[in-house]
Parts: C-alpha cells; sequence; structure tokens
C-alpha cells in the first residue's frame, strides 16, 4: 500500500537580510514527509534547518515555493487563518520547555485547548499522561519537575489537541542521553500509536539516527538523504 503524504514542500526559499547583508537560509527545498513518519533534520549551525522546520510547521512564510500539510496548503492562509491552523493543527516542541511556570502538568497540557475555548477529552488525557509517565505528576508544577519530565510535558502539551504532525527544534538539546533516549522512544511511540508524524531538527548524530529517515542540510539547500535501515 502506498503510503500516505502528510507534508509537500515545493520550491522553498526564504531569505533574511537585504544588500550585502542578505542571508538565504533556505534555498529551493522541495521534500515529502508520510503519515507517521519521523523525519530528522541536521546540518552545521547556520545551514537553514531551523528555517525549514518552521515554514514547513507555519511560523514563518516563504519568500517563494508552497508548503500543504495535511491537505491545507499553508502558504495560501491569511495570517489569522495561518494563527488558527497552527493552534488547532500543529504541535510544537523546543529546547526551552517554555511551560507556564504557574500552572500545574496538567494545566499546561491542557493550555492550547483552553485557549481555543474546547473542552479536555478526560480519557484522552488520563492517556496521555500515562504515556507521557506523568501520571503521578500531573498536579506538580514544572520547577518540581526533572528536565526530562518538562520536555516530556511540553511534548503532551504539542500533542494534546491531536495535531497531525509535531515539529521539534532541539527537543533533546538541554537533556542527558538517558532523557534524550526517552524522549526519542515518546516519539515512536507518538507515531505508532496515533499516526503522528515528527519532524525534528538536531545536532545529536545519536538521536538522528533513530528517525525514520535523515535529511541533511547546507548553505540552506537538502545536501543527503538517508532512510534508516530496518
Amino acid at each position: 500500500m502506498d503510503k500516505e503524504i502528510i507534508i509537500s514542500a515545493k520550491g522553498l526559499t526564504k531569505t533574511f537580510g537585504s544588500g550585502d547583508s542578505r542571508v538565504t537560509a533556505v534555498n529551493d527545498v522541495s521534500l515529502e514527509v508520510y503519515k507517521g513518519e519521523i523525519v530528522a533534520v541536521t546540518g552545521e549551525s547556520g545551514s537553514g534547518k531551523s528555517t525549514l522546520l518552521n515554514l514547513l510547521g507555519g511560523l514563518d512564510k516563504p519568500d517563494s515555493g508552497t508548503v500543504t500539510v495535511d491537505g491545507r496548503e499553508l502558504t495560501a492562509l491569511k495570517d489569522h487563518q495561518l494563527a488558527a491552523y497552527r493552534r488547532r493543527y500543529s504541535g510544537f516542541v523546543f529546547q526551552f520547555y517554555n511551560l507556564i511556570p504557574v500552572l500545574n502538568v496538567e494545566e499546561n497540557l491542557t493550555l492550547p485547548l483552553d485557549l481555543d475555548g474546547r473542552d479536555t477529552d478526560k480519557s484522552r488525557l488520563d492517556e496521555l499522561l500515562q504515556l507521557l509517565g506523568l501520571s503521578d505528576r500531573r498536579y506538580n508544577l514544572p520547577a518540581q519537575l526533572s528536565g526530562g519530565q518538562q520536555q516530556r510535558a511540553a511534548i503532551g502539551r504539542a500533542v494534546i489537541a491531536q495535531p497531525p504532525c509535531i515539529f521539534a527544534d532541539e527537543p533533546t538539546g538541554n537533556l542527558d542521553t538517558a532523557n534524550s533516549r526517552e524522549i526519542v522512544d515518546l516519539f515512536k511511540q507518538l507515531a505508532a500509536k496515533y499516526g503522528t508524524t515528527v519532524i525534528l531538527v538536531t545536532h545529536d548524530g545519536t538521536v538522528a539516527a533513530e528517525a525514520d529517515r535523515v535529511i541533511t542540510m547546507r548553505d540552506g539547500s537538502v545536501v543527503s538523504e538517508k532512510v534508516r535501515s530496518i
């Protein structure tokens, strides 16, 4: 059976600055990502990988080219439509957990639904907390959690609305080897259980090696793709 394409990018180009300081961060990049696939984007600092992630996730708009995610052409949306799309259909995870310090784990997880005026499915919340290994920490504040637990909570917040895709920028950058492995395993569980697609930017070769596909960037362009052997 053919794989279902969830993300399609065509001719993406993004520049910053002007004149002599003009930098082409992403240069005519085209790619496809499949439903349930875990894709790692690697490359040296300044290679354009984070900019590419932001374009694919709708956090930024390209100068030219198109991005289609789950049938929606992001580049055709107006700003308010794009904001609603990000809130409802994309999950974002960053190196710094960005949890709200005065909210407990459960409140941090359900915040995206609260902001969108949606009710929380309690059974799904309980299931997600168990998957995250945070059932016994649901009423703890972020300051009472380890770094790994905080990042798992951040991932839970990103997936609570059941988005088809998660976009993660250096999600293991602040974690030790053991916690990094736990985060990678969690992404794999989300992909297997819910069909969630994960695009992650990483400098960590060990993390990248666990992805289904590794895309390497240099000077704004994709220079290689490698599919993991099973």
